[in-house]
């Protein structure tokens, strides 16, 4: 038999990872094509030439050794120093390579943050809606999820709310903006208002109440959107980050995760980080990807074409007479359902569309679209929202 956790996440398999072996599934059967498949946050789009380039030159100019061999667990030197440099010119900020542990993506990043912060039964604290891993992630050290609604209408973090949901086990607050689903940034009155009451608790704790910040989707901001970098407003804000959306690395799995040296134990929860890294299983995040990003941390994937998606879909779905929420940033398409979410995607999926359920973000009553998909997807795709409009709005 196997192990009663994994048993519990057998039975509940990632509604996401399940509607997209479903698209395969619908594929093989009607041809890639003519399925619509919005399900999963895997970019369209190929990452910039920088990328291929710095791999292409590091393999041939690279003492083989050092680019395919183990390193400190925490990553090169010289790769967490560009980070650290590329962050403080970029926000001010006066990190250095003792602030950066490379990690193997946001995901692998989370894990390394919880394993070292959590005890059994210890509680971290979700806006919803949020990303629906963030419960396993937790499940696998024991932790406890505490969910608090988003205000209505706006999805920005409620302090109140917050303040309220807060216990002497409250360990941190996971923060994801841009966020996914919804593709709201919170705003700065929102952070400093969090900031605040965060403060505020933790005195009353007696113990610091940490933020994650989750941000594998900070560069996907459109129309000049202002994105806070949350180490200047709290100080005990831990920041794991990704490239996998913002350069179009998701099968890479690079990452980082910066602990500023003014967080409470500073130098304690970065040893525990790095020792957490090796426990995991992960050694460290992988080389080749460290050195390459290393090189490419001005570059940008073509979020022009992410923005003509997103407007050429907010619109179209307007038109169909759905109620969409114009995002802000990442790329993901929150909409109102005018039925039971879960029966909303199901009526979808008759038409070859295949979204993902507000429920399982901890928000009924809404699905995501991801619209990182090509735009003749979208196109392609808009005779079949039209159908699913007159089956579904009466």
């Amino acid at each position: 038999m196997i192990s009663k956790k994994m048993m519990k996440l057998t039975q509940n398999n990632s509604v996401i990872r399940a509607m997209f072996e479903e698209g395969n599934r619908l594929a093989a059967l009607h041809g890639r094509e003519n399925v619509y498949d919005f399900s999963l946050g895997n970019p369209n789009f190929p990452a910039p030439p920088a990328v291929e380039e710095a791999i292409i030159s590091l393999t041939a100019n690279e003492d083989p050794m050092t680019l395919h061999g183990y390193m400190s667990n925490i990553g090169f030197p010289d790769v967490r120093r560009k980070v650290a440099d590329s962050l403080n010119k970029r926000f001010a900020t006066s990190f250095d390579e003792s602030n950066v542990i490379m990690s193997v993506g946001a995901a692998g990043g989370l894990n390394v943050v919880f394993k070292t912060l959590l005890d059994p039964g210890d509680e971290v604290v979700a806006i919803s809606p949020y990303f629906v891993e963030y419960g396993n992630y937790l499940d696998n050290f024991d932790g406890k999820l505490v969910v608090v609604p988003s205000m209505a209408e706006t999805f920005m973090p409620d302090a109140d709310a917050l303040r309220k949901s807060v216990t002497q086990r409250t360990k941190a607050i996971i923060l994801n903006s841009p966020n996914n689903p919804t593709g709201v940034i919170y705003s700065e009155e929102t952070i400093k208002g969090l900031a605040a009451t965060l403060e505020d608790l933790s005195r009353e704790n007696g113990s610091p109440i940490y933020i994650i910040s989750d941000e594998p989707y900070r560069e996907l901001a459109y129309d000049g959107a202002y994105v806070p970098f949350l180490t200047k407003y709290y100080k005990n804000t831990i920041v794991c980050y990704s490239w996998s959306k913002s350069l179009s690395l998701s099968g890479e799995r690079i990452g980082y995760i910066l602990i500023p040296s003014e967080i409470d134990d500073y130098k304690l929860i970065f040893e525990a980080a790095g020792i957490a890294t090796r426990v995991l299983g992960y050694v460290n995040a992988p080389s080749l990807m460290q050195k390459a990003v290393a090189e490419c941390l001005d570059a940008q994937v073509d979020i022009a074409s992410y923005d003509a998606n997103r407007k050429l879909l907010f619109n179209a779905l307007k038109e169909c007479g759905f109620d969409p929420v114009f995002p802000q940033g990442a790329f993901y398409m929150w909409v109102k359902t005018p039925c039971d979410d879960k029966e909303f995607a199901e009526a979808a999926k008759k038409h070859n569309i295949l979204l993902v359920p507000g429920t399982s973000f901890a928000c009924p009553g809404y699905v995501r679209i991801a619209y990182c998909v090509s735009k003749a997807t979208i196109e392609n795709s808009l005779p079949a929202f039209r159908k699913l409009a007159a089956d579904t709005l009466r």
